[in-house]
């Protein structure tokens, strides 16, 4: 089951194109990380799939639910935390949780309490006393407290320091984790993300390039370095599944896109002429590099 669903869903804003033909699938359960660079897209994404802005064209459905038909009732289920969300600083937190209890009939005094020892939030100090980092625990708890089955987070980690972003991320998880729930993160910020998420999805200039479990992209992605003779490692030469294929004296190096072990050991022997053929790991952070450079070259291509 999938708690987001869009297709084909589309934003321009006169000529330019924020977003085009989005297809996303996000898991039931899962903590899927939705990432790319500054003006990539996801922002103009969580806005249409939280009903905030209206599509040009496509579709979404959040919790099974059109999102341009959005009800209190789904929105009770769905939690939400920007980094441009706007807080009533004149309130205390505990005047805030006594706000948004109400509001929504699942809200947990326990979890609350539990919520506020670990984020170690003061309940009688006005917000706009609180720091950035201080006054994002808060919204964050106040998304929290009713256990929402979707929790979406656009950008939440942007102006915070190691430690709070620590605390943010524990506190996000240990819930999560309890109750099964789906968290959908937008960000820029890859090293913060990776050891958030399970599944990934990379938006580059309104595109969506990939989107599957972390697992499997880790798994398919290796530096792949072969050392010979240099008149025997020709680029041209390089397999169709190779990114980033450069040479520099008697060393290639390249991307592989499909890795499997004997298949790649086999193709660089027999392709390259070498018995020395390294396979080395990569961090979600040099794929997403790799899968953006790979994206905006085949863009200018096709612009030409």
């Amino acid at each position: 089951m999938n708690v987001i669903e869009t297709h084909q869903l589309t934003r321009r804003y006169g000529k330019a194109e924020a977003l085009h033909g989005l297809d996303l699938a996000v898991p039931a359960g899962s903590v899927f990380a939705f990432i790319g660079p500054n003006g990539a897209g996801k922002t103009t994404t969580i806005r249409m799939l939280m009903n905030l802005l209206e599509p040009t064209s496509g579709a979404a459905r959040v919790l099974g639910v059109d999102s341009r038909k959005l009800t209190p009732k789904e929105r009770r289920r769905i939690g939400y935390v920007s980094e441009n969300q706007k807080l009533p600083e004149w309130m205390t937190v505990e005047q805030l949780m006594r706000y948004c209890e109400p509001l929504y009939p699942t809200w947990d005094r326990e979890l609350e309490k539990k919520l506020l020892r670990k984020f170690e939030l003061p309940a009688d100090r006005k917000l706009k006393h609180l720091s950035r980092g201080m006054m994002m625990k808060a919204s964050l708890l106040s998304s929290l407290a009713y256990r929402p089955e979707l929790l979406v987070l656009d950008e939440p980690f942007s102006g915070l320091d190691p430690l709070v972003r620590d605390e943010f991320i524990a506190g996000a998880l240990e819930v999560s984790h309890q109750e099964e729930w789906t968290i959908f993160i937008s960000s820029h910020d890859i090293n913060e993300v990776e050891q958030l998420a399970d599944w990934v999805g990379i938006i580059e200039a309104g595109r969506l390039t990939l989107s599957e479990p972390i697992e499997a992209l880790l798994a398919r992605y290796r530096m792949i370095e072969i050392t010979g003779n240099p008149a025997d490692l020709q680029i041209p030469s390089a397999p169709e599944t190779w990114l980033e294929v450069e040479q520099a004296g008697n060393v290639m190096r390249a991307i592989e896109t499909r890795y499997v072990p004997e298949r790649v050991e086999n193709v660089c022997r027999q392709r390259f002429k070498t018995d020395t053929v390294v396979a080395k790991p990569m961090t979600l952070r040099q794929i997403f590099v790799a899968v953006a450079r790979e994206g905006r070259a085949q863009a200018k291509a096709s612009a030409a």
